[in-house]
This record gives structure tokens, C-alpha cells and sequence, in this order.
């Protein structure tokens, strides 16, 4: 991660999954190279970071009204935001949802509702909603429409879900830019030489950040080699404020 960050020179990056508690993530590596990072984790499941060097203010770990899965009594490690570069950032890692059938799946249901429902409380600056949304938004964003149905990440339920961030104010940036291009290939299978894969990594953004939109890339080439993660970077350039 770190040696992208310096062939990619972004200024603001989110993480996901990073499956680690705050006292044991690897701040020093990021700081090394001039990122200040908060991270959001509480064992070696979900946790989230954000890493800037254009600033990290008003961390909040989790957001108002987030769901708690099953019988916990905290929320899990899914969603960190800060303020970067005048820029108000989140990084979210929706569940997964598991089977159509499974409590998982209504629990991503609900925690999504609940991110739509915080986020149209939020003030009109620049904010951007960024990570793992674990749902294809349609059928072009999956390899194979006709295997996906009747399973998760491509239900009629979990897109509703997408369209209804609109309500919030916000929008999908990277589909019109990125149209027929994955960002999740499968360990298994050969997915990613066969290139079987989604486009799950989603960037929503309100409409002060929208109309300074300038391009979105996915850098595919990052999925390749030993060690790679199953997801590739997303980079969007909104201009100079990150």
C-alpha cells in the first residue's frame, strides 16, 4: 500500500478491511512518508483508516445511528470520516451480506438505509462517501450477469439501496467514467486472469463535491503480482482542495 501511495502521490487515501485494532495498525509507515492516518478498528475483523496529507481533522469513528450486527452492543469497525483538504471524507466498508437468505443480508440493508439517512443530515460542503459497498450497481458492473442472480451484490434490494443515497443528496462518480471496468477479482478460481470480476469499490459524492469532479481512474495493474489485496485502488481528481 504505502509503495503505491508513493507511485500514486495522492493526497487522501481510504482503506477497508484492514482487519486490525487501532494500537497495532502501522501508523509509522504512513507518517514516514508525510500521511497523517486515523484508523478505526477493534480486532481482526471489518477496520477502516484514512490516510491525508492535506490535513485530518474532526475524526469521527462510525456515524450517527449506525445498526450493531446480531446481539453487540457496539457498531462494528466499518466507517471512519474525517476532513481532508476542505473535503469531508468517509470511508465505508458495507457488509457483505453473505446469502439472500441470511440475517447479514437484511443487516446490510438496514445499515444502508441508516448511512443514507445520516448523510442527509450532513452540511452542504464538499463530502464524499468512499470504499467497499460490496454492490454492483448494475449488470455491466459483474462478469456474468445470469451467475450473480439469485445471490448478493447484485439484488434488486441492495441497488435500491444505492439509488436511494440520491435522497441524501448524493451520487455515483465513478460509474459513467469507468463503464464495463472491475475493481474485485476473487482469490479463487482464476478469477482475475479470466477477468471475472465486480466493480464494488463505489465513490458517492454530494453536489459541491460532484461539479469538481475532473476524472476517475482504477489502477487494474495493482491486482497483479504475490500479496496483492482483491480490490485495486479507485483515484478520483476533484480538483485542488485534496
Amino acid at each position: 500500500m504505502v509503495a503505491w501511495l508513493e507511485r500514486a502521490d495522492v493526497d487522501v487515501l481510504a482503506m477497508q478491511e484492514t482487519k486490525c485494532r487501532d494500537d497495532v495498525f502501522p501508523y509509522l509507515s504512513f507518517e514516514t512518508y508525510g500521511y497523517e492516518v486515523a484508523h478505526h478498528g477493534s480486532s481482526q475483523w471489518n477496520g477502516v483508516a484514512i490516510a491525508s496529507r492535506v490535513g485530518l481533522a474532526d475524526v469521527e469513528r462510525g456515524f450517527v445511528g449506525q445498526p450493531t450486527w446480531g446481539e453487540a452492543t457496539d457498531a462494528e469497525a466499518r466507517a471512519i470520516g474525517a476532513t481532508c483538504g476542505g473535503v469531508r471524507v468517509w470511508s465505508v466498508y458495507v457488509p457483505n451480506g453473505r446469502t439472500l437468505e441470511d440475517p447479514h443480508y437484511a443487516y446490510k440493508l438496514q445499515w444502508l438505509a441508516a448511512l443514507r439517512d445520516a448523510a442527509s443530515s450532513w452540511p452542504p460542503d464538499p463530502a464524499l462517501l468512499v470504499g467497499d459497498w460490496n454492490v454492483a450497481p448494475t449488470d455491466t458492473d459483474v462478469w456474468n450477469a445470469a451467475y450473480f442472480a439469485g445471490r448478493t451484490h447484485t439484488s434488486e434490494p441492495e441497488r435500491a439501496a444505492l439509488t436511494a443515497m440520491s435522497d441524501a443528496g448524493f451520487s455515483e462518480l465513478t460509474t459513467a467514467q469507468t463503464p464495463g471496468r472491475f475493481t474485485y477479482w476473487d482469490y479463487q478460481r482464476l478469477a482475475f486472469p479470466k477477468n471475472r470480476g465486480m466493480r464494488i469499490d463505489l465513490a458517492f459524492g454530494n453536489q459541491a463535491l460532484a461539479q469538481r469532479l475532473v476524472a476517475v481512474e482504477i489502477h487494474r495493474d495493482e491486482r497483479k503480482g504475490a500479496g496483492a489485496s482483491d480490490h485495486v485502488p479507485v483515484v478520483l481528481d476533484v480538483g485542488d482542495a485534496i
